[in-house]
């Protein structure tokens, strides 16, 4: 069953545009006045990394009239691995300059207004409201709740996706007709609930299957073809090769998104939050007591990059056997992580059994900030 097309029809294609789209040309429902759709849309995609790789191309070679995208991020060694549109000559350079590139060398024809900067409370209802479409490629949680608030509030549409590890989701939540991220999750989760990509690892090429579901919802809402995935959750697992789809409806009960508000949760107040110790803090607290440095880390990661005088104790084997004679003799204990989130937990459970004298940390930063503050040194895997 069709949708009302969300786009108009742009211009006459000329003869070069019906030789290069001549595959959309021949499919029932699009054609050439969908392809004219697609050629006067405006769409808005947040993050030019896992996600927004595949979408940004598909987008470019499918002829999109205007390509925002917002990132604010630079490109590192290690987004190599799943993010296909930068290159190994772009590390360093940010990320909005890789679609440029991309899409000059792809389809010139697409107009590309890259942001360098942040999608935050004081430019996202502003931004949306330039554009037909937004495609959250976003991999935190607040920046997707603030992506679903400003949509709601704007009657934009939006496209949403997450990744984690070997699984997927992908939904529409459009303000129009159906239900919101709200009404699926109402309140955003605590900032360190789920890891990072950076923290959990991400399966390449995964990235390439749910960003392109995600654009193939873009275009059937510009186009109008076929039924979008608002009101259902679509969920794909890539190692057991399954996939399942949720139906979702609207909350009666919830207040209409009205203004933007908090999208930074204050992980400080979350039950069982352990203090934070910052590079220098922790130096100092050596200077005066015996302080215990557990890494948590795999092994492989200390192999990168580690501090000197840390014990290596893998979460997993944490979670499994505690602490057992480690921390025999030490004050203060200091996990550390790459970023943070990782020592968080693993501070969480050693806590459970020691002694109330004995002061815990999570290191702030982990490693990354480590290697920054005492070997002048960037560290990115």
């Amino acid at each position: 069953m069709n949708q009302p097309a969300l786009v108009a029809p742009g211009p006459e294609l000329a003869s070069e545009e019906l030789a290069r789209y001549s595959r959309h040309l021949s499919l029932p429902g699009v054609g050439e006045e969908g392809q004219r759709r697609i050629a006067n849309a405006k769409v808005l995609v947040i993050g030019a990394g896992g996600l927004g790789s595949p979408i940004a191309s598909y987008l470019v070679a499918a002829g999109i009239g205007t390509l925002g995208v917002v990132d604010d991020d630079t490109v590192e060694l290690s987004n190599l691995q799943r993010q296909t549109m930068h290159r190994q000559q772009d590390v360093g350079r940010l990320k909005v300059e890789s679609v440029r590139r991309m899409a000059h060398e792809q389809n010139r024809n697409v107009r590309v207004i890259a942001v360098d900067g942040k999608l935050d409370e004081t430019n996202a209802v502003a931004l949306f409201s330039d554009y037909d479409l937004v495609i959250d490629g976003s991999d935190n949680f607040a920046t997707r709740y603030l992506s679903n608030d400003a949509a709601e509030i704007t009657g934009t549409p939006l496209v949403w996706g997450t990744l984690f590890q070997f699984s997927g989701q992908v939904s529409v939540f459009d303000p129009r007709t159906g239900p919101m991220l709200r009404d699926l999750f109402p309140e955003i989760p605590d900032a360190d609930s789920v890891p990072s990509c950076a923290e959990g690892g991400v399966f390449g090429a995964l990235c390439g299957v749910i960003g392109s579901v995600m654009c193939t919802e873009a275009l059937k809402l510009i186009t109008g073809i076929g039924t979008t995935l608002s009101g259902k959750l679509w969920l794909y697992d890539a190692r057991e090769a399954n996939v399942r789809t949720l139906n979702f409806a609207r909350d009666p009960q919830r207040e209409p998104v009205s203004r933007l508000g908090e999208y930074q949760p204050a992980s400080c107040a979350v039950d069982g939050h352990v203090p934070e110790i910052s590079v220098e803090q922790l130096a100092d607290l050596e200077a005066e007591e015996p302080v215990l440095l557990v890494d948590v880390r795999e092994a492989w990661e200390r192999e990168i990059i580690a501090i000197p005088h840390s014990q290596p104790l893998p979460l997993a084997q944490l979670e499994e056997q505690g602490l057992g004679g480690l921390a025999q003799g030490a004050s203060a204990i200091v996990f550390v992580c790459k970023t943070g989130v990782r020592s968080q937990r693993a501070a969480r459970i050693a806590r459970r059994d020691l002694q109330p004298a004995v002061q815990v940390y999570s290191l702030s930063g982990g490693t990354v900030e480590w290697a920054r503050q005492v070997q002048g040194q960037q560290v990115a895997y």
